[in-house]
């Protein structure tokens, strides 16, 4: 007979994208707890350096643990790039770690591709660490990237859906690389809320896959894999916080979860 563990989901990014991801567990594990921490005080994560991004995790990974997180999901792509490895070898033995990179990976290896594109932060792309695991998937699949920068202020002061925000997105698909292409990944949990502008853009011609439901995938597995899962009476409370508030992170999180949440403030630098 399985066990079930009540204890939260931690969850962490960079600001408010990693939102995406928690509507997503909400929605799949709506009896698991959550603890959302977004580091809103030192975003986008996106332009900081490897060293950077990793003092920040784990900072934040600790500040989870201390709250009782029987997991970690890193919901942010360039934490997951930089960081994970370091979390799981300073934090293993306290908690469980999802990152938002290798179920995407998993999931984008698995179909027949014969051309993925990928937008994400200047970070993410550095990194290579898509076209690197994609490639070790199949190495006959063409990977090719942009760094998209703007996206992310761009969604997180309110302008999707709008003209600037159709400018932006034209400026930067109508590059010559994504000629051709079969998929478009969205390597950064803010661009689910630009999702179908940018399906629109292609006319429907071309899938554009993010990492919410592959991640929310993994997660259900390793809680089951762990008898940590909730137990389905559970009524779960939810905590949002943040390194830095203010009225427009709050008016922006309606955008993500589509209801007005309480955010807090906590700085734990």
């Amino acid at each position: 007979m399985s066990s079930t563990d009540n204890r939260p989901i931690g969850v962490f990014d960079s600001g408010i994208g990693g939102l995406t991801v928690v509507d997503a567990i909400q929605k799949q594990l709506p009896q698991e707890a959550i603890i959302y921490y977004g580091d809103t005080a030192h975003l986008p994560y996106g332009d900081k350096s490897a060293d950077a991004i990793r003092y920040y995790s784990l900072k934040i990974s600790k500040f989870l643990i201390d709250k009782g997180c029987k997991m970690v999901v890193i919901a942010c792509n360039s934490a997951s790039t930089a960081a994970y490895h370091v979390l799981t070898d300073f934090f293993s033995s306290d908690t469980l770690f999802v990152n938002v990179v290798d179920p995407l990976v998993k999931f984008a290896g698995q179909q027949q591709y014969s051309k993925v594109g990928i937008i994400a932060t200047k970070a993410t792309i550095a990194s290579k660490v898509y076209e690197q695991r994609l490639k070790e998937q199949s190495m006959k699949l063409d990977v090719v990237s942009l760094a998209t920068p703007l996206f992310v202020p761009m969604i997180e002061e309110g302008f999707y859906n709008d003209k600037l925000s159709h400018n932006i997105i034209d400026n930067y698909l109508s590059d010559d690389r994504f000629k051709d292409i079969d998929a478009l990944i969205l390597a950064c949990t803010h661009y689910p809320l630009i999702r179908r502008q940018i399906y629109e853009y292609f006319d429907g011609q071309v899938d554009v896959i993010d990492s919410t439901k592959p991640t929310v995938d993994i997660i259900r597995q390793e809680l089951e894999r762990n008898d940590l899962l909730s137990g389905d009476d559970h009524l779960p409370t939810h905590q949002f916080i943040v390194s830095d508030v203010s009225p427009t992170f709050e008016e922006t999180t309606k955008i993500f979860l589509n209801r007005n949440i309480n955010l807090t403030q906590e700085s734990i630098w």
